[in-house]
């Protein structure tokens, strides 16, 4: 089976001196849902970042659906830190979802009537139809990472990619979000970062564990105390709980 994801041999640094990430090589498969954790400063969101072609190794390569993740957006999407939203920004919750369809606007500056359509799918898919009209920056945390889910599901993305997508809400909210993310599963493959593993464990294919290089787990293998963020060594635990 082909990956739709490979890194090979990854190195990487802001400084080009002190290796943040180094000779990482790993492979993800269609339809995994696979968590990615680490201690604050490891460098989660950096792998996120360079598995979408946002930033460049040093050295290695990362392919993904065979090709560049620069040449691969259009089979991507992606959830950001909903903290990276002011809260007055100034679009109404539907807008923020169409952003995701900015390929679909017309020359005129207009997105055609089927596009908006598949925004209002994409909130109803996420429970959040009835506030399409709200402005963005009046919504709880939560309520803001389900719109910015719908916005990177509206063009039927291959690949979802995540970062915190539970951080700062509330449990119930959290479990509405394992809750989609398990039915995406189905037609999409799934990378989180997640502070938040202990509520996602028992749902997930695989988890890698960020320490400057990268630890793969089965989830039967993951320390109860990783589960709670808490992280230490040896990584693995060999009979499946402590």
């Amino acid at each position: 089976m082909t990956p739709v994801l490979k890194i090979s041999d990854l190195s990487f640094s802001f400084n080009k001196i002190y290796g943040l990430l180094q000779e990482i090589s790993l492979a993800i498969f269609a339809h995994q849902f696979v968590a990615i954790i680490g201690p604050n400063g490891s460098g989660k969101t950096t792998l996120l970042k360079l598995m979408m072609g946002f930033l460049k190794p040093l050295q290695g390569n990362i392919k993904l659906f065979n090709l560049p993740p620069e040449k691969s957006h259009r089979y991507m999407g992606y959830v950001p830190q909903v903290n990276l939203y002011d809260q007055q920004f100034p679009l109404s919750v539907l807008d923020v979802v169409l952003m995701g369809a900015l390929a679909e606007l017309t020359w005129y500056g207009s997105y055609p009537a089927a596009v908006k359509e598949k925004a209002r799918e994409a909130l109803e898919r996420v429970g959040l139809l009835k506030l399409q009209d709200l402005p963005f920056g009046t919504l709880s945390g939560g309520q803001m990472q389900r719109v910015l889910i719908a916005r990177a599901i509206i063009s039927k993305p291959k690949i979802l990619f995540l970062d915190e997508p539970t951080a700062n809400i509330d449990p119930e909210t959290q479990a509405l979000i394992l809750k989609l993310l398990i039915e995406l599963k189905s037609s999409m493959t799934i990378i989180m970062v997640t502070h938040h593993l202990q509520a996602f464990v028992q749902h997930v294919d695989k988890v890698f564990c960020v320490q400057n290089s990268v630890t793969e787990f089965t989830p039967e293998q993951i320390c109860a105390h990783f589960a709670m963020g808490v992280f230490h060594s040896p990584l693995i635990n060999i009979k499946g709980g402590s």
